[in-house]
């Protein structure tokens, strides 16, 4: 029994000295940035749900915060509101108004983007079989990039969001078929090689590698403050250095790719709709005081690009409930490059 402690003791040890000794050399691997490319996640549909017109909101972020990184997402059922009938109107004017300013754009396609459920599927798809709704996601897909694939304001294609993160939203997604996303990276290249396709993965939950090595580039999501059904709101335990570490590991196992931190969360994570939760209990859970700490972190791990997550709802703050501050603390970081 003695032996068996002191080799399971001295196992412990040598895996904390490999964390440790990873962990130096990604933070010499990775140097400070002499500055930080901020941007914004912007979506349709959670401006429409915040009772706000998204053209309004979306023309704000770009005329008085200047933000000129976009990530946008081409929801399904916002693409095809009813089968092989197109609406391109929101994504079409979204791109206009970018590059119209010089921005640029990050566009996401698939059936699991950006925000609550996760997996957005039209009502007309909802009764199909998966297989059924592949074929229907395959058509999509093509149409989207074959209408975009041209504009020079879309740098990169992002395919699905977080795939890998089955253990959220399960109810609305499923299991995860890991060969039909290949097929849907392996798509978007067939109709646009010019440019790389994105694969995101949860900074706090998610291993990576999945991800990491089925995309041309990598996305991960960065969440300080969360919320836990048994728990309620708590605050992560990860270091940000954890983000080098996992990085590094990445790179050892699969290369150097471009990486971003996609999804920077600045905004409350609540267990009901924003338009029916108490607005303190709002701000408690997320403040100008919680921005700067979070921005604060996010520069630890030393990604130079980084794409923020609650415009929608900093400006429905400042337009509905008269506070301004959470806007205004984005005007900062966005105009004056004083991070």
């Amino acid at each position: 029994m003695l032996l068996w402690f002191k080799r399971l003791l001295l196992l412990t040890l040598l895996l904390i000295a490999l964390a440790l000794g990873l962990t130096s050399y990604a933070l010499y691997s990775y140097p400070k940035p002499e500055s930080f490319t901020y941007g914004v996640s912007f979506n349709t549909l959670y401006a429409r749900e915040l009772g706000l017109p998204w053209e309004t909101v979306y023309t704000a972020i770009l005329d008085d915060l200047e933000v000129r990184h976009l990530r946008l997402a081409a929801h399904w059922p916002m693409i095809e509101p009813e089968q092989d009938v197109w609406n391109f109107r929101e994504i079409d004017r979204q791109l206009e108004l970018a590059e119209a300013r010089g921005a640029e754009v990050v566009l996401a396609v698939g059936r699991r983007l950006p925000r609550w459920p996760e997996c957005h599927v039209p009502k007309w798809a909802s009764g199909l079989s998966w297989e059924e709704q592949k074929e229907e996601i395959r058509s999509y897909i093509r149409a989207v990039v074959e209408r975009y694939r041209d504009e020079p304001v879309i740098t990169y294609w992002q395919v699905e969001n977080e795939p890998f993160l089955t253990v959220y939203a399960q109810e609305h997604c499923g299991n995860l078929d890991v060969d039909f996303l290949e097929e849907e990276v392996a798509l978007v290249h067939e109709l646009d090689s010019s440019r790389n396709v994105l694969v995101t993965d949860s900074g706090n939950l998610g291993l990576w590698a999945g991800a990491y090595k089925r995309g041309d580039s990598f996305g991960t999501s960065v969440y300080i403050y969360l919320w836990n059904e048994e728990t309620g709101p708590l605050r992560t335990l990860l270091p940000a250095e954890t983000y080098l570490l996992k990085r590094k590991v990445m790179e050892l196992l699969y290369g150097e790719k471009e990486t971003f931190l996609i999804e920077l969360s600045v905004e409350p994570w609540l267990n009901k709709p924003v338009v029916e939760a108490d607005l303190a209990v709002q701000l408690e859970r997320m403040n100008p005081e919680k921005f700067e700490e979070i921005v604060a972190y996010a520069k630890r791990t030393r990604l130079p690009e980084q794409y923020l997550w609650g415009a929608e709802w900093w400006y429905w703050l400042k337009q509905t409930q008269n506070e301004p501050a959470m806007w205004e603390r984005a005007r900062t970081l966005f105009q004056d490059g004083r991070e």
